[in-house]
């Protein structure tokens, strides 16, 4: 409708500036208040004839929806087809659960009805399923985009105000905590344990070289989730080849991450620095084994396993080696979470945590902020900080000719690598066979 003219139009008992067109079809005018106020300025009259202009825009090119009309699922499938298709896949995952989550929830019509009060039922919802205030925080974020976008396409007149959660005075900022190198041995103990009994009544029909190069492939992937900090699903999407994956990039002075462009927000191929350890893990791999995915898991049937699937094997491995990294009450009945593939990320920034500055460790752990570093990495561990304050004051008195006055009685612990008292890591070439994954990498927990 090319010969639509929308204008500008004052009505002494309207706060705001409304705009107004004629119908070429029915004859009859449309009239639609703009958010910009009356106060007699310029520039309000300006930022109103330019909220007519986007209008009268819009209907002209066809694509102007009345706010009250948009239906949830229609909003869902434009987000989808015009902002979600441009994203990295990692950002595509999150939006999408945080869509289901809206639809299992709050079961909206309209997009309209996604206001501030049902929006805040949303977050109490979640908060009563049990998810932590971390991510509760990160979908309300993503929430918070996704109705801005809807705002500023005119398909709503404002977003709605979404309060940020505050973390609750009891709970916890990690829904784990980093293990010991002890406990990950025993995690390593009894991978042969869970693996077998994964297999179920495969593992009567399965040969022992096969059962065995199946074993050694978990213990493997534990070894690399301990020494890469890599998240649970970069951990299974890791290739030696592939460039539209997570991949191994070997060519420079130092093995390296390479992140391609689909998959970071920035939409730019990324090169990321790899933790010595891993790359010593990865190098002890002959080169004639290169190819495909890093970690060859697989499921009783041989297919490549799902995250959940592998996730849920990792902490059954933790809970058979009773490596217990949380424990609350629910319901009246105590609740123990063992240690899962999470951990075991958390335990790689932990051991890191000291021996870098926090923007490396940042870079490290694949942060999106320095905040996120600080919260949970940085300063978390007071006896680990007192016991570089004390180290610190011994050295410089010891070099003015002092003694130091006061000494801690306290027993240190042993480091995990002998003679390596700052937590370096070493490799034990005579682990595991077959050859190919043969041998562990042994990190200190300091």
């Amino acid at each position: 409708m090319e010969d639509i003219k929308v204008t500008v139009v004052e009505f002494s008992d309207r706060k705001c500036f409304q705009m107004q067109y004629r119908c070429p079809l029915t004859g009859k005018k449309k009239t639609k208040a703009t958010d910009v106020e009356r106060d007699g300025s310029k520039k309000a009259r300006r930022d109103a004839e330019r909220a007519a202009g986007d209008w009268e825009k819009q209907l002209r090119e066809g694509t102007y929806q009345d706010v009250s009309k948009i239906t949830w699922s229609d909003f869902r499938t434009r987000y989808e087809n015009e902002v979600l298709t441009s994203l990295a896949e990692n950002t595509d995952a999150k939006v999408q659960g945080v869509f289901n989550s809206i639809e299992s929830i709050l079961s909206p019509a309209r997009l309209r009805d996604l206001n501030a009060d049902r929006l805040s039922h949303f977050q109490a919802k979640l908060r009563e399923n049990g998810l932590a205030e971390s991510t509760i925080a990160s979908m309300l974020g993503h929430l918070r985009a996704v109705l801005n976008w809807a705002a500023k396409m005119g398909m709503i007149p404002k977003a709605p105000t979404i309060e940020r959660p505050k973390r609750a005075k009891s709970s916890k900022m990690m829904k784990g905590r980093p293990i010991t190198l002890e406990e990950f041995e025993r995690m390593l103990d009894k991978v042969a344990d869970v693996v077998t009994a994964e297999l179920g009544e495969d593992a009567e029909a399965t040969d022992i070289a096969t059962r065995d190069q199946v074993i050694a492939d978990w213990k493997f992937y534990l070894k690399g989730l301990w020494a890469s900090g890599l998240r649970l699903g970069e951990s299974l999407t890791l290739d030696w080849e592939r460039p539209d994956r997570l991949r191994v990039d070997m060519d420079g002075k130092r093995p390296m991450l390479q992140i391609p462009a689909e998959l970071e927000k920035g939409n730019q191929d990324r090169l990321l620095a790899m933790a010595p350890e891993f790359a010593v893990l990865l190098l002890g791999v002959p080169v004639e084994d290169r190819h495909g995915p890093v970690f060859q898991l697989r499921t009783r049937r041989g297919q490549r396993p799902s995250e959940w699937w592998v996730s849920r094997v990792v902490a059954k491995i933790g809970e058979k080696a009773g490596v217990k990294v949380d424990e609350k009450v629910k319901d009246g009945k105590k609740v123990i979470k063992y240690a899962s593939a999470h951990d075991l990320r958390r335990s790689f920034g932990s051991r890191w945590a000291p021996r870098v500055m926090p923007q490396v460790l940042m870079e490290l752990m694949r942060h999106e902020s320095i905040e996120t570093t600080l919260k949970y990495y940085v300063g978390q561990d007071a006896q680990r900080t007192a016991d570089v304050l004390w180290a610190a004051h011994e050295k410089a008195s010891n070099k003015s000719g002092n003694t130091a006055p006061v000494q801690a009685q306290t027993q240190q612990a042993p480091s995990a690598v002998s003679g390596n008292s700052d937590g370096a890591c070493e490799v034990d070439r005579g682990g595991i066979e077959p050859p190919t994954h043969g041998f562990s990498v042994r990190c200190s927990t300091n």
